[in-house]
Formats: C-alpha cells, structure tokens, sequence
C-alpha cells in the first residue's frame, strides 16, 4: 500500500539491557530486566521527533514478542508499556503477565 510506512525495526541492545529504535539520527529506547522467568520492562523513552510514528508501540510489542518466545512473564513496570498493554488486551492472551509487583521506589 502507498503511503504506509513499515513498522520500526527494534534491536535488542542486551549490554545496555534496552530494546532499542534508531530512526531518522534519534534513538528511542525500552529499558529492561530479565530475572529468571521474568522480562520486568522498566522505562520507554521516545524523542519527540518519532513521537506518533509507532516506535514506543513497535518497542513494547518487540518486548512482548521476547517474552512470549522465551516464555517469560511480562512485569510492565514502565508506565508507557503498562498503559499501551492495557488498552492492547487482546494481544496479551498467550503471554502471562504479573500486573501486580510494584515497581521499586
């Protein structure tokens, strides 16, 4: 289709723990944790100029894409991911997700 742009193209920058879009010279980044059995997704951060062109929902989904390979349980701390996640229900039906632990203070 003309027009559609493709979605974001997400590397998993595992020494820095982030999932990670760069688009246009500007990085956009979501920052995790693993823990045996568990892909905790602490904070997402989008620069203004990709803000609206889908990179934090490419960032969260590519995270749930892991997780659900791996068979990790998703704790979205990060409080981007929990909403888009929340609002996303129905892409969550095969993933366990632990909406409970707070996330540390």
């Amino acid at each position: 289709m003309a027009g559609v742009k493709p979605a974001p193209s997400v590397r998993d920058d595992a020494e820095h723990h982030r999932f990670v879009v760069e688009q246009d010279g500007a990085v956009a980044f979501l920052d995790y944790r693993r823990e045996p059995g568990r892909l905790i997704l602490i904070h997402t951060e989008t620069p203004a100029q990709l803000e609206g062109h889908g990179v934090g929902t490419a960032l969260v989904r590519h995270a749930l894409d892991v997780a659900r390979a791996e068979r990790l349980t998703v704790v979205p701390w990060c409080p981007f991911a929990r909403g888009w996640m929340r609002r996303h229900m129905d892409q969550l039906g095969d993933l366990d997700v632990d909406w409970k632990t707070p996330p540390p203070h």
